[in-house]
């Protein structure tokens, strides 16, 4: 039976070791990560941008000719007359030489149009990953305070059992245990929302990172790690270098620029040139053919278009053709002369929003920054509070063992003491999300606000 015992408790052993080693561990930087390429709807936005991409490659084909080539046969068959059986066979070429510039200048647009689209879809990206990170901390959160409210279900159980034993020896008071119970009941309760909680989050923690099962999370929450911040100055400097909106803002004023130069342009005339070679004849070998050469210019504003249009041929072996048009559509479109307007105010408005973007970011930037020291004196505060609680707690055990208070008494100063506890992780965690929420600001990865705050203060010892 021992033997058979053993075996049992080294294969548990074994397997849970096993078990232990197949589970993925998980930092913040790779849930985040993993949350990014889980992600169906940011999956399907970037394939969406790629077909996008390769349609702007093709866009490459406007400066190229235009080639047509047509194949026909016109029989006819007559009662009084030859019959007649033609047949044409033409190839013709068009070839824009001169458009002011506006088909480069359109190929730019839709550029920064796509470079756009991908900035927005790094901000999707990075909102996932935030959204996996902040479910992280709430995970690591509960799962503390939950580990907090078990040790302290043990230690109220055990009181309570002494409790018990002191009524029944007159003691202390049926009260005193009924307000036990009381407080026992209660912490039971707040463990068992807990447990809810968790499980809620827990699963939809590994729906967003598209996992089958529950991974290990190697990041804690440290009430006793202090925060490194850098200075407000150095924070203003790298926001106005790196913050996301910043730069967006700056790609919206190119945008419109470019926008703006296109609508200038649009009165410069456009030159093509055009050919066109055709073989005929009404039974082969087509013996056949004649070829011309066309110039065109077009002129189109609001208040009129022009076309101004020369052909020269030759139909061999006397025959030559020439040929030149001219028409005119006075105001196509007047309505379009107030673009430029339209154009040159959206260009002053997004430049206007850049300037307050600008001036506004270093005090935001100072601000998160602020709010960093704040939580972390929170933090303090909440740490001393919580060693001061310990204390008391210490001194209350003492008092009970000299019969200065009732065993209820020191139950309740537990309970304090385990709020005092909470009260410090919620702050811990609080720190870290003030922390992040600057990292985003400054577009620096999880992690990287101490390395920043650490390399300014090196750089300010140098000097």
């Amino acid at each position: 039976m021992n033997k058979k015992f053993l075996l049992i408790l080294c294969f548990i052993f074994l397997s849970a070791l096993i078990y232990a080693e197949n589970q993925q561990t998980l930092t913040f930087a790779q849930a985040a990560e993993l949350a990014v390429k889980s992600s169906l709807d940011l999956k399907h936005a970037r394939q969406s941008n790629l077909l996008s991409e390769g349609a702007w490659s093709w866009g490459v084909r406007a400066y190229f000719p235009q080639f047509n080539i047509s194949v026909s046969e016109n029989d006819r068959l007559q009662k009084i007359g030859a019959d007649s059986f033609m047949k044409n066979y033409s190839l013709g070429l068009d070839q824009m030489i001169w458009d002011g510039g506006r088909i480069s200048m359109s190929r730019k647009l839709e550029r920064m149009e796509l470079n756009l689209i991908s900035s927005k879809l790094d901000r999707m990206s990075n909102e996932i990953a935030e959204s996996a990170i902040a479910a992280y901390r709430n995970i690591l959160l509960y799962r503390t305070i939950l580990q907090i409210k078990k040790e302290t279900l043990i230690v109220l159980e055990e009181h309570l059992k002494i409790l018990n034993e002191e009524v029944q020896l007159g003691l202390a008071l049926p009260v005193d245990l009924s307000s036990a119970n009381i407080n026992l009941s209660d912490t039971k309760i707040d463990i068992f929302y807990l447990l809810l909680d968790l499980a809620e989050m827990e699963k939809q923690f590994t729906e967003l990172l598209g996992l089958e099962v529950m991974p290990v999370l190697t990041e804690k929450v440290d009430p006793n790690r202090s925060s490194l911040l850098p200075a407000a100055s150095a924070a203003s400097a790298l926001a106005k270098e790196q913050n996301p909106d910043l730069i967006e803002a700056g790609h919206s004023i190119i945008k419109r620029q470019m926008e703006l130069k296109y609508i200038s342009r649009s009165w410069i005339p456009s030159l093509r040139i055009s050919s066109n070679f055709v073989l005929t004849g009404q039974r082969y070998p087509l013996t056949r053919y004649n070829w011309s050469v066309g110039l065109s210019l077009d002129f189109s504003n609001p208040w009129f278009n022009n076309r101004f249009g020369f052909q020269a041929g030759w139909e061999p072996p006397y025959d030559r053709t020439a040929m030149l048009q001219n028409n005119l559509s006075p105001l196509p479109d007047p309505a379009s002369s107030f673009g430029k307007k339209h154009a040159t105010l959206t260009l002053a408005l997004e430049q206007e929003k850049y300037r307050a973007i600008y001036e506004q970011i270093g005090r935001i930037a100072a601000n998160a920054v602020e709010k960093c020291s704040l939580a972390e004196q929170r933090r303090l505060l909440a740490l001393e509070s919580a060693i001061l609680g310990s204390e008391r707690s210490q001194i209350e055990e003492i008092r009970l063992d000299l019969g200065l208070i009732t065993r209820l008494k020191l139950m309740e100063t537990i309970i304090e003491q385990t709020q005092r506890e909470i009260n410090l992780i919620e702050a811990a965690t609080s720190l870290l999300e003030a922390e992040r929420e600057l990292e985003r600001f400054l577009d620096l990865q999880p992690g990287e606000l101490s390395k920043f705050a650490q390399t300014f203060a090196s750089v300010r010892g140098n000097q």
